[in-house]
């Protein structure tokens, strides 16, 4: 699966955000720096979906497993 980064050049440098992951949007003086920062936000809202996961599934009889997407 890919995903989709949008960058936009604003005074201070750039604004971006990932389309299809809400709350993934950062800033950044340069476009490599915007980069950057968009990668580690997506991480960070991925890794704080997990947390409340975990902790709204808490003491429940759940299944979990690897989810793999392909193109169609």
């Amino acid at each position: 699966m890919q995903f989709t980064a949008v960058f936009e050049q604003v005074p201070e440098g750039y604004i971006a955000f990932v389309e299809e992951i809400p709350g993934a949007n950062t800033q950044g003086e340069t476009l490599d720096a915007a980069r950057s920062n968009l990668a580690e936000a997506v991480q960070l809202v991925l890794e704080a979906n997990r947390a409340l996961a975990e902790e709204s599934l808490a003491g429940k009889q759940i299944i979990r497993e690897p989810l793999h997407l392909h193109a169609a």
